[in-house]
């Protein structure tokens, strides 16, 4: 199945991970909507939602970029009401928008918390409840959010417990639309990948150089998304996939090409958090 006319509203995306899967759905020429806070340029984090929408046309793609926040109720109202306004309905809810604070609980800042849970929950649950109405109108609808599988293992729940909450709270956010919504044939799924991806947060957050050259491409995670979403969405639903289970189901045995530092074996790669 090709995502060929398909539209895409996804949360965030102006870099990252986000950003690649936007870019390997343009290759097929889909409509990506993208509701974002970057408009200008920041200093420390390259792309806004405007170069991130050049980048979609470039690839073959249409491109609508909204700017906006997540967090904010009215605007994700207009985000829905504008993408189905200028493509003819919405197929797919990509939630990537995510707020990542490693900190003890002693540590987390009740305002950083705060933000973990809008954006990262609430705005899961907003815009996935927003697009519903318009999603059941498409032929093969989906929900994906970038969030990991429930591990309730002590390792995890107590090493970055705000964090984890709200990582977490995706997920159970996703796994209950997918639950409620079956009847309308709206797939709703998460996807997590069991190494680091070489993205922003994981340069400025989570070891810099070293860790990043033990990483995978965001490519690896695009391949991923593009498998889930074109898939029937009446037979694939309610999953808590990984990365590379659904690229081996797909036939895929050699990931050297994501390596990003070529050559990488795959035994010295980074293994991400929440995965045992």
């Amino acid at each position: 199945m090709s995502l060929a006319g398909k539209t895409i509203l996804m949360s965030g995306g102006s870099r990252g991970i986000g950003l690649a899967i936007a870019l390997r759905a343009a290759a097929d020429g889909a409509n990506i909507a993208m509701l974002a806070k970057t408009d200008t340029p920041h200093p420390k984090l390259e792309g806004t939602v405007h170069s991130a929408a050049d980048a979609i046309g470039a690839a073959g793609g249409q491109a609508l970029p909204i700017v906006g926040d997540v967090r904010d109720d009215a605007q994700v109202t207009e985000a829905v009401l504008k993408t189905q306004g200028e493509f003819g309905g919405i197929d797919i809810v990509i939630n990537n928008a995510s707020v990542i604070d490693l900190s003890r609980s002693l540590d987390l800042s009740a305002k950083k918390y705060d933000l973990m849970q809008d954006v990262n929950v609430r705005g899961t649950f907003m815009l996935s409840r927003a697009a519903v109405p318009v999603l059941r109108e498409s032929a093969n609808p989906h929900i994906l959010s970038l969030s990991p599988p429930l591990n309730l293992s002590p390792k995890w729940l107590g090493a970055h417990t705000g964090y984890t909450l709200a990582k977490y709270g995706m997920t159970m956010a996703t796994l209950g639309i997918a639950a409620e919504f079956a009847d309308d044939g709206i797939a709703a799924n998460t996807l997590w990948p069991r190494t680091t991806i070489a993205t922003a947060a994981v340069q400025n957050l989570l070891g810099g150089d070293r860790v990043m050259a033990a990483s995978r491409t965001a490519d690896i995670y695009a391949d991923a998304a593009y498998s889930v979403i074109t898939k029937p969405a009446r037979e694939y639903s309610g999953q808590t996939l990984i990365v590379e289970d659904v690229l081996e189901a797909d036939g895929v045995t050699d990931f050297s090409k994501y390596a990003a530092v070529a050559g990488t074996p795959d035994d010295r790669l980074f293994p991400d958090i929440f995965l045992d």
